[in-house]
């Protein structure tokens, strides 16, 4: 079982350095990364019994090039591509010996084209990049594996031509290469639906992604704050839930059985990005988290720097999730009532969390009928198990 673990760790980090090759050489995006997915499997299923090849790269490489050449060859309506390819296939390709980080970076921004929906960037991102399977991803996202299939068929198809490497404008495609990662993140953190809380896997994908754009661009402060922030988030992964996988909130976890070294890397990280000038929204969300991951116990909370700090975030992302948490943070500071008046202002809302929030607050205020009216609304909006449960057990205290 470690054996088998440590070759999918292993393949994981090959897949987007192999496919990368295979693109740069050939092109083909789309019959490129069928070729490396069956090179994948085919290593799965014999390294962990016959040993990881003292090349593994190379050997992933050769094997994912030997199926492409006779995938091409095979479609015999383009001779032309057969041609080539057969004339590619008689060379050794040099890649197999000389990694080219960069790789990783050129394949986050093919697969966040701009053509793309979100979803297919997702998609696309955690097959070609992450080097899950479609079944993999289907799970993670509890969809039929044919539904999934089709997403990323028609997303590969969507980016088929587009020339490998780093765009010239790749500046402002880098937003969207971190929203998709961030994206990942949040959906494993916190899942939108299902029994299950929190979907480990996706987490730790999205957190090693983040960490190869990291490696490729340790100067940009919004790199850094992606990553501080996903690894002060994840840190508090295990006493997010109870014995029986239940929600348990940030104020009553056990501090104790958050990974402090993750807090450590994450503090250093933000701490970094936020002292090269201007931070941008990443970096102030992780400083953000910072704050709450440092304090002792949630009585010791700073919260007037919280605020202070979501004061900064909504002037540049004046969007409803930011507004929502800076009401929380404004209760915090000056009361329940100051923080219901605030979301007065945000109107409705989509999702269930405006209704838990306010359904917190009016419970802090008293109003215990209103708030459990607010977390019985909240409960029947969320598609999550763990949080319906949380938000009507929440309800039941204040029923009269």
């Amino acid at each position: 079982m470690r054996a088998a673990t440590a070759v999918e760790d292993l393949l994981r980090t090959h897949a987007p350095q192999v496919l990368g090759a295979l693109v740069r050489r050939y092109g083909h995006f789309d019959a490129a990364e069928d070729a490396v997915q069956e090179a994948l499997l085919a290593a799965a299923g014999q390294w962990p019994s016959a040993g990881v090849p003292d090349n593994p790269r190379g050997w992933l490489i050769k094997v994912a090039s030997r199926r492409l050449t006779d995938a091409l060859r095979a479609d015999e309506a383009r001779r032309a591509r057969e041609e080539r390819a057969a004339a590619l296939s008689l060379r050794v390709s040099g890649a197999d010996r000389a990694p080219r980080e960069d790789d990783t970076l050129s394949l986050l921004f093919l697969c966040c084209h701009p053509d793309l929906t979100p979803p297919a960037r997702i998609a696309l991102t955690l097959r070609a990049v992450g080097g899950l399977t479609t079944a993999e991803i289907a799970r993670a996202h509890l969809v039929p594996e044919a539904t999934m299939a089709q997403r990323i068929s028609r997303a590969k198809q969507k980016v088929r031509g587009v020339r490998f490497g780093r765009p010239e404008n790749w500046e402002s495609r880098l937003p969207a290469v971190l929203h998709t990662l961030y994206l990942i993140f949040n959906e494993g953190y916190t899942a939108t639906s299902g029994a299950a809380l929190q979907r480990r896997d996706l987490a730790g994908e999205a957190i090693r992604l983040t960490r190869a754009v990291h490696r490729l661009l340790p100067e940009d402060g919004e790199v850094a704050g992606l990553l501080a922030l996903m690894l002060l988030t994840d840190a508090r992964r295990d006493a997010r839930t109870g014995p029986h996988g239940e929600l348990v909130p940030l104020d009553e976890q056990d501090r104790s059985r958050w990974d402090r070294a993750a807090v450590a890397e994450g503090v250093a990280l933000v701490t970094r990005a936020l002292s090269r000038g201007r931070a941008g929204p990443y970096a102030l969300r992780a400083a953000i988290a910072a704050v709450h991951d440092e304090a002792p116990t949630a009585e010791a909370t700073d919260w007037q720097e919280i605020l202070g700090l979501y004061e900064v975030l909504v002037r540049q992302v004046p969007g409803p999730v930011e507004r929502l948490n800076r009401a929380v943070a404004l209760a915090m500071v000056d009361g329940p009532c100051a923080g219901l008046a605030e979301l007065a202002l945000l109107g409705p809302a989509p999702g269930h969390r405006l209704d838990a929030v306010r359904g917190h607050l009016l419970e802090r205020a008293g109003a215990h009928e209103e708030a459990r009216a607010a977390y019985e609304a909240a409960a029947a909006k969320t598609l999550s198990l763990p949080e319906q449960r949380y938000l009507r057990q929440r309800a039941a205290r204040r029923a009269p």
